[in-house]
């Protein structure tokens, strides 16, 4: 799951929704730096990446996908798993892409100040180039990850994995419609969880 699919299960609650975006960026004891809903927020995102990569489906998806990407098979599971549930928006929401998006930028950007230094300028490249939309396309996941290709240090080809995508596109998009069901209904559960 990639941010697009984090902001979408973090609900309506800004506190969660601060805390998805940002967990990448928060290490250790860090977390304690932030309020206890943002924590929440950072837990959330953390439980979600657990169940989702040691999920059947998604270990199916990534596997074919090690092909073209290798090493870095998982991180474009999540952006191809983020297409899949742009292109499919309708069928998990009842306001449009372009709405949801709009509002998140505006949650995100207002809560500038609660996120560290090291995320902002990926947020402003985001909300600049319009990921949250721009997911929906293949040309929009194509330049995602050319961008992510070109900022890893090592050579890898996470950019020619849209060959991949388009070869086999109705099975990825299979696995990804079976998934998303299982993680909505764990995250569910897991906002009623106290220890959350």
């Amino acid at each position: 799951m990639n941010y697009l699919a984090h902001l979408f299960l973090a609900g309506k609650d800004e506190g969660l929704i601060i805390g998805n975006f940002i967990a990448d960026s928060v290490r250790g004891k860090e977390i304690n730096n932030y309020s206890e809903n943002i924590q929440r927020g950072i837990r959330l995102h953390r439980k979600i990446d657990a169940f989702t990569d040691n999920h059947p489906i998604v270990k199916l998806t990534t596997s074919r996908l090690r092909r073209s990407s290798a090493k870095y098979a998982p991180v474009v599971t999540d952006i191809v798993y983020d297409h899949f549930l742009a292109a499919n928006w309708d069928k998990y929401s009842q306001i449009t892409l372009n709405t949801f998006a709009i509002e998140s930028y505006r949650i995100l950007h207002n809560n500038l100040h609660n996120m560290p230094v090291k995320i902002h300028e990926l947020y402003l490249t985001m909300e600049e180039q319009n990921w949250l939309v721009n997911y929906s396309s293949i040309k929009g996941i194509t330049q995602t990850l050319t961008e992510l290709s070109a900022k890893v240090k090592f050579a890898n080809t996470m950019a020619t994995a849209i060959i991949d995508l388009e070869k086999e596109y109705d099975l990825f998009k299979e696995d990804f419609l079976t998934f998303f069901p299982f993680v909505q209904e764990y995250v569910k559960l897991e906002m009623k969880n106290p220890s959350l």
